[in-house]
């Protein structure tokens, strides 16, 4: 709904259509290797919103989506009901890492200091291509893209609980700050806590008080966060660095949607290497137009991190950068970039060690 009011009919349905070949293309590859791919229906809950989940039915609708709309739910949350859509998947991104990279030659601890005329720059020397790829997340290289303008990070925190409660389908809150629920195997994974990385959040503590009070017989097996990056229009950045970088690729911006937006931009990518196009590729530009509301908060959280009168800084433009006690990390609310309590750089887009840090 969001995408279809501030980019129109088009737009919406081109994402949609972009997304649903990415998990056609996920399901083949499940079926070549085993990666526990496995079909799940996604429900989207709001706690006090129906008006908010009426809309997005309203939109799946008008782009031929199938939707239905769930009163009763099997999470421990009072809701106002959710958007169902069946179908969708889930699977371990560890195993399908391991059987779609055999017989790729993967270079490890080769730090990549930047990129200039079709050579890549690392500490041990330098690697000519007729195309790069920027993959890094948040993009490392200069700032031809407006990547530092053009986005932000948010950190989000998982438990994965050792249960017998189970769900009938995936759930995730429409709300930015609310929780996310699945069962993978016997665990319940349970996220939320999200917060924009540099700022105070709810994180783990926010989930084991929530554990605690409603599955009081879980025991907690791991424990882990993610960190990912939100764009003006809520769609990635995926096809040509910028307009004067015609040989330089990027795919960043998922928005938490990691999984399909990474397989999206390889048939993307793929397609600008061989000469061929998609007709939704237009969408994804990188050098689509930034005049957005969230450039202007971007801008000013910019303003604010440069001006604030404290060390340590970022190496990456500058900010002055926010202790995350849940974490022991010092971490950049202008950008996402993170450290160690030893100053080692965590996430782009710095791409230099803190010696100020440790």
């Amino acid at each position: 709904d969001k995408i279809l009011r501030s980019e129109g009919l088009f737009a919406a349905r081109a994402y949609y259509t972009a997304n649903s070949e990415a998990l056609s293309a996920y399901a083949e590859l499940g079926r070549r290797f085993d990666c526990d791919f496995e079909r799940r229906d996604n429900l989207v809950y709001s706690k006090n919103n129906r008006r908010k989940l009426e809309a997005e039915l309203g939109a799946l609708e008008q782009i031929g989506a199938r939707a239905t709309f769930r009163e009763r739910l099997s999470i421990p949350i009072k809701t106002v009901g959710a958007v169902e859509i069946t179908g969708q998947a889930q699977f371990n991104p560890l195993k399908f890492l391991s059987g779609i990279s055999r017989g790729l030659k993967i270079y490890e601890n080769t730090k990549v200091l930047g990129v200039e005329k079709g050579e890549v720059i690392t500490e041990g020397g330098r690697v000519k291509a007729n195309t790069v790829v920027i993959a890094t997340h948040f993009p490392i290289t200069d700032p031809r893209g407006l990547y530092f303008m053009k986005m932000y990070q948010r950190r989000s925190y998982v438990l994965a609980l050792e249960t017998d409660a189970t769900l009938d389908g995936m759930y995730i809150d429409e709300a930015n700050g609310g929780m996310s629920f699945r069962n993978y195997g016997r665990y319940l994974l349970l996220g939320g806590g999200g917060h924009r990385t540099g700022r105070v959040g709810g994180g783990f503590s926010e989930l084991r008080d929530f554990a605690k009070e409603h599955y009081p017989n879980a025991k907690e097996r791991f424990a882990w966060a993610a960190e990912d990056c939100v764009t003006l229009d809520s769609m990635p950045y995926i096809g040509r660095y910028s307009r004067r970088s015609q040989d330089m690729l990027v795919a960043t911006g998922f928005n938490k949607w990691g999984m399909s937006g990474a397989m999206l931009s390889a048939i993307l990518l793929s397609d600008i290497i061989t000469g061929r196009s998609k007709v939704y590729g237009e969408i994804f530009d990188p050098a689509r137009s930034i005049f957005k509301p969230q450039l202007f908060l971007n801008i000013a959280e910019s303003i604010k991190g440069l001006l604030r009168p404290t060390a340590p800084r970022c190496t990456h433009l500058g900010c002055a950068l926010r202790y995350n006690s849940a974490e022991h990390t010092w971490d950049c609310p202008c950008h996402g970039s993170r450290f160690s309590e030893n100053g080692e750089v965590l996430d782009t887009p710095a791409n230099k060690d803190n010696k100020n840090i440790g």
